[in-house]
């Protein structure tokens, strides 16, 4: 072995060292515990962590090494954190009956530990049970290397995140229950009388007649656009009242950092009189897109910059029914206190429609809802259906519409209400800010059915539920593949992607399509997404709606190495498969 070989090798070696010891070790102790809190004036047991509701954020830089140790202080339930969104080895990732990973048994610790490979804004929840809803959830912001932004429009004075959640006064184990009961237990804004009356004076008596006996027939509800109510909305933590409120000196530029860590809910999110500029969808940067608002559906998060020039803003999400708001404020430094928050006017509730449910839609075959629409005769012209196309993927949300009487609803689960002339975030405006790296086509389609059975609370995909051990989806390392969510449902479900990014197909030239690890797909509609299987281990797919994962909406898709044309899975992977239905 000649000297200039030894030489060479030893300074690789030393460089390997170098660059090991000079990553920065970031640790964090989290204690899960089951405390008495007081959100609503009503004090209940809900799960905290390191003594908070709700949970506390997590921070790092781009390239560290990330040490979580999560000691579960609870009596009788396992528990569990998913790092949603991160990049990290598959046991990392969180999952119960997945990649080896059990779940952290009452009394035990355990210590997650990887490195932090991409920056952005993320979160992390409890993937037991119903945990997520009782207060097992909470922030967690990865910052570019040095702290650098990424672009000169990134640069801001004040970094502000805001975490949207909905609580609720009973448990999650409670409104499973009741949903299990009767689908529609929580639907208390059903139509009137009144409502019949009006669309009969709108459509005419015979369009009413035909339209409602469908719904009739069908069994449900045009107002069910959220499966659970009686939420009260939280920023950060606090209630309206509460007031959350984020500082600012004049003349400064901030970047709020949305998270929608709610168990069910999708929120309209404005901040009136001031432009919001949309950077970064799902922790990925995007080019900048000026907007005055935005929907975001459970598990994404979009970044915005925002430059005040007033004192005073309020920051305002409305849920999708129109229940009720999640509030807070910016405010201005030396300037006198806001005494009380102004609660904001609702926007007319949206009734869904025929179109919402894939009538008419290619691709969406209505047979298995055992319907006889034989005699009905449905002239689809007369119900004067105010829908958006959703041509291109389009922002599964925001259509305009100038509404003179909020007590009047509006038609369409994509109708916001949208002020004329103002700007709402489309899913089509969302463009990479630097060009992917696999602009391959897709070498084959997995299709992803999205279904279920509202009688007996059951949600499906591809005709299953998850606990009855569906065959996995399985792709081989390195394939390019789409995938392609048909959603045959009457609700809309934020598909959610465990440890890869998907590549939203929106329009956009192959190079510029967004990064997403959350999509929403709405009502009666088909939303596709390329991906690179570069990630080895098995990987939950499933509905972010809470209760519509825990009834079914969920399976695997398992990344493996293939040998002479066969899937080749480890007996880890095997384990995993197999436990599903204990799962």
């Amino acid at each position: 072995m000649s000297k200039r070989f030894i030489h060479i090798l030893l300074l690789s070696v030393g460089v390997f060292l170098s660059t090991w010891v000079t990553a920065a070790v970031k640790t964090y102790d989290l204690n899960i515990d089951e405390q008495i809190v007081n959100v609503t004036g009503k004090p209940l047991k809900r799960l905290t962590v390191n003594g908070k509701f709700v949970a506390p954020l997590l921070e790092f830089e781009e390239g560290d090494e990330a040490v979580i140790r999560v000691h579960n202080h609870l009596k009788n339930q396992d528990t569990s954190l998913h790092w949603h969104g991160l990049i990290l080895p598959g046991i990392m990732d969180g999952v119960p009956g997945l990649n080896q990973f059990n779940g952290i048994a009452p009394h035990q610790t355990y210590e997650y530990k990887f490195k932090v490979v991409q920056n952005g804004t993320y979160w992390y929840h409890s993937h037991s049970k119903g945990q997520e809803q009782d207060g097992l959830y909470g922030p967690l912001v990865i910052y570019p290397k040095g702290k650098v932004p990424l672009a000169n429009y990134e640069k801001t004075d004040r970094d502000y995140v805001v975490l949207l959640s909905d609580f609720h006064d009973s448990t999650s184990s409670q409104i499973m229950s009741n949903l299990k009961k009767e689908a529609d237990y929580y639907q208390n804004e059903r139509e009137t009388v009144f409502d019949v009356l009006k669309q009969a004076k709108r459509d005419g008596v015979k369009a009413t007649w035909k339209d409602r006996s469908m719904w009739n027939q069908m069994r449900m509800l045009k107002t069910d656009m959220s499966d659970v109510t009686g939420y009260t909305y939280l920023m950060n933590g606090r209630t309206p009242e509460q007031n959350w409120t984020g500082m600012f000196q004049s003349g400064e530029k901030i970047r709020l950092r949305f998270i929608n860590a709610s168990a069910m809910s999708f929120f309209d999110v404005r901040i009136p009189h001031l432009k919001m500029t949309v950077v970064s969808a799902d922790g990925q940067p995007v080019k900048p897109v000026p907007v005055d608002e935005f929907r975001i559906g459970t598990a994404e998060t979009y970044d915005v910059v925002v430059e005040p020039k007033q004192a005073n803003y309020q920051i305002e999400a409305e849920s999708i029914d129109r229940s009720g708001f999640s509030i807070g404020t910016l405010h201005q430094v030396n300037t006198p206190p806001v005494k009380q928050i102004e609660m904001p006017k609702s926007r007319p509730r949206a009734l869904l429609t025929m179109q919402d449910m894939g009538m008419g839609h290619a691709g969406h075959d209505m047979s298995s809802m055992d319907i006889d629409m034989s005699d009905m005769d449905m002239d689809m012209g007369n119900m004067n259906q105010d829908m958006s196309s959703h041509a291109g993927h389009d922002m599964p949300a925001m259509k305009n519409d100038v509404v003179k009487n909020t007590a009047d609803p509006v038609y369409g689960w994509a109708n916001a209400s949208t002020p004329m002339g103002d700007k709402a975030l489309q899913y089509s405006d969302l463009k990479s800010l630097t060009p992917q790296k696999d602009i391959r086509s897709a070498q084959r389609e997995i299709e992803v059915r999205l279904g279920g059975n509202m009688e007996r609370y059951i949600w499906t995909m591809n005709g299953q539920k998850y606990s009855d051990s569906p065959q996995p989806l399985t792709v081989k390392y390195g394939e390019r593949v789409r995938l392609k969510f048909v959603n045959e449902s009457m609700m809309a479900h934020p598909m959610h992607l465990h440890g890869m990014f998907m590549q939203l197909e929106n329009g956009q030239d192959p190079s510029s399509m967004p990064n997403k690890h959350t999509l929403i797909v709405p009502p009666g509609q088909t939303v596709t997404a390329l991906l690179t299987a570069d990630e080895l281990g098995e990987w939950a797919i499933h509905c972010h709606l809470m209760y519509h994962m825990a009834a079914g909406m969920m399976n695997t898709l398992v990344v493996a190495h293939v040998d002479g044309g066969t899937h080749v899975i480890t007996p880890a992977q095997k384990q995993g498969v197999n436990s599903h239905a204990n799962h």
